[in-house]
């Protein structure tokens, strides 16, 4: 194959001109969105770089198109791919709800160890929303990607292994359980917070960013949530002692005022979160999150900003990364060219930037806004927008790489 393996030398990636990069379509939309995407990024590497760089993309296959041709959700060869090409990107797969087999994008997360959901929301100029400031919504959000509820163990209301669970729970803990319940365990462990704690703090120093802020509720959930904001002002304390400050030495040390070079690091109760990402949204950067608060708020901030179409992702851990659409499949749009691509988009943008072609990340995400502003735009948002124009999924597309 034409191209070059992206490699990492335990500390970096190294990327060539000619990187491979594999791709998921994705279930639903997904064909619908890749096919759009796709021209976005050649055509910002090629103005970029003026034809000196190119990505060779590799497909490979997960969810219904791999049933169909190999008879399995996730072949064994979609997951050495990953791993010998090292960064992916994907478009959204199917995910039963209620039975079935589970998540495809939490197997791949986990098999992977992508233990960062990494979810950087801010608004786009033009974009309709909801809220009166959306201009203010500039926050990255790391979710911890491999535990909390997320790990999947859980056992079915009625089953042998959920009466002998809650038997021992009754028995050897003095838990008193109804019989009827289905149960969930929860892990949350040091070394997964700590890492992902580290990460956030890394990507705040690199970019810049005042702030990051630990959400957790573990004012009612002590040794999970609250062990992971003690774990992580304690990563804070040892690793970047130097650099960060919590609230308290802010107002004792520093009379409220924060030093320049420094990062603040604080934490906040969940649900007071969730008002706060409405009300002030300026006072926060950067959030590290357990799974499943993660989930929530992500999609809550995206909603602030125009909605999950605007809102690009990726699972990241070391040295593995797949970037992704972050919406689900639509499957009642697929095959129509109508949803809006910019998920994804953004998505390839964000990729660009953790390849270290920022110049392509650039360009994707100034031509997405151009668009925007001219008000040419895809169903969700013309139907929110005086005097827009409707255009279909790649129509948008090809107003992007216009306006680069």
């Amino acid at each position: 194959m034409e191209g070059c393996k992206i490699t990492f030398d335990g500390s970096r990636l190294l990327v060539g001109d000619e990187p491979v990069i594999p791709f998921i379509e994705g279930d639903g939309v997904g064909p619908d969105i890749w096919a759009a995407a796709r021209p976005v990024f050649d055509a910002a590497v090629k103005k970029a770089y003026g034809g000196r760089r190119r990505v060779v993309w590799k497909e490979i296959y997960a969810g219904e198109k791999a049933m169909a041709m190999f008879g399995t959700a996730l072949p064994d060869e979609t997951i050495a791919a990953l791993r010998e090409y090292i960064v992916g990107i994907k478009g959204p797969l199917t995910t039963p709800v209620g039975g079935g087999i589970r998540s495809l994008n939490v197997a791949l997360r986990q098999i992977l160890d992508l233990f960062a959901c990494i979810r950087p929301v801010r608004y786009y100029a033009g974009t309709p929303a909801p809220v009166k400031r959306p201009d203010l919504v500039d926050i990255t959000v790391f979710r911890e990607n491999t535990e909390d509820l997320y790990a999947g163990i859980e056992w079915k209301e009625g089953t042998k292994e959920a009466s002998r669970v809650i038997a021992f729970l009754k028995d050897e803990m003095g838990v008193s359980l109804r019989e009827d319940s289905g149960i969930g365990i929860k892990p949350i462990s040091k070394t997964g917070t700590r890492r992902l704690v580290r990460m956030a703090i890394q990507y705040a120093l690199e970019r810049g960013k005042k702030t990051v802020t630990l959400v957790h509720k573990g004012n009612i959930m002590k040794f999970t949530e609250g062990a992971f904001r003690d774990w992580g002002y304690e990563l804070a304390r040892e690793e970047f002692g130097d650099v960060t400050v919590t609230e308290e030495e802010l107002s004792t040390r520093y009379g409220g005022r924060l030093p320049d070079g420094k990062i603040l690091v604080n934490d906040r109760i969940a649900d007071s979160m969730f008002q706060q990402v409405l009300l002030r949204p300026a006072e926060y950067d950067v959030l590290a999150v357990p799974n499943l608060i993660g989930d929530f708020i992500s999609d809550a901030l995206a909603a602030q900003v125009g909605g999950l179409g605007m809102a690009p992702g990726a699972n990241i851990g070391i040295p593995y990364a797949v970037f992704e659409a972050t919406h689900g499949t639509a499957p009642k749009y697929a095959g129509q060219d109508k949803i809006n691509p910019g998920s994804l988009i953004l998505s390839g943008a964000m990729m660009f930037d953790y390849l270290g072609w920022t110049e392509a990340g650039a360009l994707i995400r100034s031509g997405l806004e151009r668009t925007i502003e001219d008000k040419l735009v895809t169903y969700d948002l013309e139907r929110q927008m005086e005097g827009a124009t409707l255009v279909s999924c790649s129509g948008f597309a090809s107003a992007i790489v216009e306006r680069m």
